[in-house]
């Protein structure tokens, strides 16, 4: 896999993602939607570990700089 998530992506989905938790978690969030948000911010964390969004794909979509980028 290629990465292609940024610094500034992969640090707002983890920040998004534990604070999904930390409602899920708490107890503000219940029942049904406490599945579906724990999964959503699981995907969200997961995908900010690994650099890498399947979803970026189709629509060529790269928040990661490339290394052209880092030699100008």
């Amino acid at each position: 896999m290629k990465k292609n998530m940024g610094y500034f992506d992969k640090f707002s989905r983890i920040i998004i993602g534990l604070s999904i938790l930390m409602f899920t978690i708490g107890g503000t969030i219940t029942g049904t939607w406490f599945w579906i948000w724990n999964v959503i911010a699981g995907i969200m964390i997961l995908t900010a570990l690994i650099n890498f969004c399947p979803l970026y794909v189709p629509f060529g979509i790269n928040t990661a700089k490339s290394k052209n980028e880092t030699e100008k």
